[in-house]
């Protein structure tokens, strides 16, 4: 549920509060409400959405009207963000026509580059790249620094300077995001292992909270792994419903419609809700930072 009055935060190590299962939520009694504080960092999370198909637009027509109620003013992406051909018309059919509402209200979009993804999209103005193939970027005033990877060529450059930049970053939130899941429940990709072995001892070592992803088509929220939150978000234009297999790791999943992210960030809590096409909250909860 949008809005209202949050519970008591809990502290401690990294923690999520949720509603587990893999349909919609029975009960809007067991959501976590999102705060809607003024001073908060209120983001949106995106993946696997640049077909220009119906879907997509309904889904860009859903997160205006969660817009409405909680003015998030970024969205991260998590790859895959142009299918197909890439000429200016493409990017204005598949991007800016179904987000027009969130642009002309100034939302900023921030990329990662997925392996649909030409290298050249990191010199594409609205996904605010500033033609890097990897990249940080501060909140605009909060104490929260993100990292976008190339998650597709995992070079030992990007790795010497994703570590340089973590261990330089003095924000309280180091939040990781990028296409291809270190954890993933997926039948079609499922798990990274050999991307998890690159980056997950970077991720514990330097305090890296929650980690954004894509690639498999459904939403997946993955029990904490060594306290970090590991999210799939990667239906936002392509769904692959029933992939989403039985898994231990599982904390949360939906894979029968397409659905986005949004999270807010208050101090040392981040509540997020995933939120289906129609409307519907299907996972939601708290997460305490790692310190």
């Amino acid at each position: 549920m949008l809005g209202g009055c949050a519970a008591q935060p809990t502290r401690g190590p990294v923690e999520v509060q949720g509603t587990p299962g893999q349909q919609p939520t029975a009960s809007r009694q067991a959501e976590t409400p999102l705060p809607n504080a003024p001073d908060s960092l209120k983001f949106g999370v995106l993946g696997d959405f640049g077909t220009a198909s119906r879907a997509q637009f309904e889904m860009g027509a859903e997160m205006a009207r969660v817009r409405e109620r909680f003015p998030y003013e970024l969205v991260v992406t998590t790859g895959d963000n142009i299918y197909g051909s890439e000429r200016p018309q493409d990017f204005a059919r598949k991007f800016e026509a179904p987000y027009k509402a969130l642009l002309d209200a100034g939302v900023k979009f921030y990329a990662s580059l997925g392996n649909h993804d030409s290298r050249e999209q990191r010199n594409y103005k609205l996904f605010n790249m500033d033609g890097k193939l990897y990249y940080s970027f501060k909140a605009p005033k909060q104490n929260v620094r993100f990292f976008a990877l190339e998650s597709g060529y995992m070079e030992p450059d990007q790795v010497t300077w994703l570590e340089k930049e973590l261990a330089g970053a003095r924000e309280d939130w180091k939040i990781a995001f990028f296409h291809h899941p270190l954890y993933s429940s997926g039948g079609r990709h499922g798990s990274d292992i050999r991307l998890r072995e690159v980056l997950e001892p970077l991720f514990l070592k330097y305090n890296v909270s929650v980690v954004l992803t894509g690639h498999d088509h459904f939403y997946e929220r993955v029990k904490p792994q060594q306290g970090i939150v590991y999210f799939v978000v990667g239906a936002g234009g392509k769904l692959r419903r029933g992939n989403l297999r039985d898994s231990p790791i599982t904390a949360a999943g939906f894979d029968t419609d397409y659905s986005f992210m949004v999270a807010e960030i208050l101090g040392d809590e981040m509540y997020f809700n995933a939120i289906s096409r129609t409307g519907r909250v299907v996972d939601s909860g708290v997460i305490t930072r790692r310190k």
